[in-house]
């Protein structure tokens, strides 16, 4: 199954909304942190293995990062909303 291309771009502004440093991303990517530092010295897209790629994307997304794609303003990320739970009465 293809997932659909992350560019570079997200992943450094994915990043910036979680407050993530390279290291956080590497351990909750289960990458290692010099794959991280190689793969954003890049432009474009998201390089490298597939299952690298989908790991740290999956990272991400388990974080509250919805990934946005090319819909004529150009690729982006945003920040989930968080679910409010409300208590039972």
């Amino acid at each position: 199954m293809s997932i659909p291309k992350v560019s570079i771009r997200q992943v450094k502004a994915a990043r910036a909304l979680l407050g993530w440093s390279q290291e956080q991303l590497a351990s909750s990517a289960e990458v290692s942190l010099p794959t991280i530092k190689r793969l954003e010295a890049g432009e474009g897209w998201l390089a490298g293995r597939q299952s690298t790629a989908e790991k740290i994307r999956a990272a991400f997304e388990t974080a509250g990062i919805d990934f946005i794609h090319e819909n004529g303003g150009g690729p982006g990320v945003r920040l989930r909303k968080r679910q409010r739970h409300t208590k039972a009465r």
